[in-house]
């Protein structure tokens, strides 16, 4: 007998149609984002008023959809890519500490007001008087539209306006975005998904340079935070650049074929048929140096709220190995202190007895002094790379040193200043996770 179709079900099934035909009429006035208007899997939910997204779900309510397609189509494409920008532009992800309600305000502003700046036929709309005033602000000062700036802009703004401006710029659900006190198997994946985006984020912009030809009307703003997202990462994904190659001993489940193991255990005994491979290569920290600033231009706040960051990425095993060292310098215009820690438990000493010492002049070049003669003396044989968490403001080496070395800035600092052979972040205080050590 055949199946009749329920009610439900061809509202499910037209709405996927309808998605369909969103991203059909989005990719033909913005074709380098192909790759991005399909990446969402659909999924409906019932319970929702608007799309939302974990970065790997585009969230859908049917019933919502079909009613909205027959009175404003356009306002779905609006909707859909507001939501694929969020994810282009990591907002999902770079929320760090910041108040939930104000992040989550600044990214539709920022969404809304890159998609109002590319004026494209799909998702034209008249600018309201508020649109209007906030955008012209935002040009006049320089803001630009990333969700940072207008989060500490909106941070000084009186509660009634921010109302007025969650009513006009609110377009999605942001349920989905994940939390910080999430469980760990959940920030996992939010962490895959975000890996996912950024490949497509960059992906992106390639499309874009491939056509050989400037950009659009409008496409600058879209590019520019595209190009503003490559450039802005977190200190997790940064400190694994100073990930190296080494066996370590564990099962290899690529290598492994469960059948076979398991069919000679149950017909021999305990001879199984073929073993595990005992080692595989994995990329992880083996030890390094971080260097604090501690001259008088320095917040010993942001220091310790940055040893706290540190101290969580640590505790994950799958990024360092179990016997990893960390060498702690503290230095102004010479090296004060120096600490070196092996294990949690010397962690958690060092962070509950941590005192800043300094306050003199920055000058970088003793620190780096200092570990080139570690490393002569032996005292210092695997070293991933040196950290120099600082203001930017003294004296840099000229000579490049035989290791990878950042330089990490909480405030903006001038490019040409930093040597060449420097990697360098601009990291941001409200990034940083500010939940006791436990």
């Amino acid at each position: 007998m055949a199946h009749i179709q329920t009610q439900d079900e061809w509202e499910e099934e037209m709405s996927r149609k309808i998605l369909a035909y969103i991203r059909n009429e989005i990719y033909l006035d913005l074709r380098f984002l192909d790759i991005a208007l399909s990446a969402l899997i659909p999924k409906a939910d019932a319970r929702l008023h608007a799309f939302a997204t974990d970065g790997q779900y585009l969230y859908f309510s049917a019933e919502q959809l079909l009613r909205v397609f027959q009175s404003n189509a356009r306002y779905l494409n609006r909707a859909y890519l507001h939501t694929v920008l969020h994810c282009i532009f990591s907002h999902l992800w770079i929320g760090g500490s910041r108040e939930p309600f104000l992040w989550n305000l600044a990214c539709d502003i920022a969404v809304e007001y890159t998609i109002d700046g590319m004026d494209k036929p799909c998702t034209k709309r008249i600018l309201s008087w508020n649109r209007g005033t906030l955008y012209a602000r935002l040009k006049e000062e320089g803001k630009g539209a990333s969700a940072a700036v207008i989060y500490r802009l909106l941070c000084e703004k009186e509660e009634e306006e921010i109302r007025l401006l969650e009513k006009e710029f609110y377009v999605d659900d942001h349920c989905y975005w994940p939390k910080h006190e999430d469980e760990r198997a959940q920030r996992e994946g939010a962490a895959k998904n975000q890996q996912k985006w950024d490949k497509i984020a960059r992906q992106a912009k390639l499309n874009q340079n491939m056509r050989g030809d400037d950009p659009k009307d409008g496409e600058e703003l879209l590019l520019q935070q595209l190009e503003a997202g490559k450039k802005r990462r977190s200190y997790r994904e940064f400190l694994r650049k100073f990930a190296v190659l080494r066996e370590e001993l564990h099962a290899d489940p690529d290598e492994f074929d469960l059948n076979y193991y398991t069919y000679g255990l149950r017909r021999y005994g305990n001879m199984p048929l073929l073993e595990p491979l005992e080692s595989r290569e994995v990329k992880k920290i083996r030890e390094f140096v971080i260097v604090l600033d501690t001259s008088y231009s320095t917040s010993g706040e942001l220091i310790g709220s940055f040893l706290q960051e540190t101290a969580d990425i640590l505790r994950q095993s799958d990024s360092f190995f179990s016997d990893s060292k960390i060498r702690i310098l503290q230095c102004d215009d010479a090296v004060r202190r120096e600490v070196l820690i092996a294990g949690e438990k010397e962690l958690r000493a060092f962070l509950d007895s941590f005192e800043l010492i300094g306050g003199g002049s920055t000058d970088f070049r003793p620190a780096f002094s200092y570990v080139n003669t570690l490393l002569e003396q032996g005292a210092c044989s695997n070293l991933s790379g040196l950290l120099y968490f600082t203001d930017g403001k003294g004296i840099y080496p000229q000579k490049k040193p035989d290791y990878p070395t950042a330089f990490l800035f909480l405030e903006d600092y001038d490019e040409e200043a930093v040597p060449a052979w420097a990697m360098r972040l601009r990291l941001w205080a409200e990034d940083f996770v500010r939940e006791p050590f436990a």
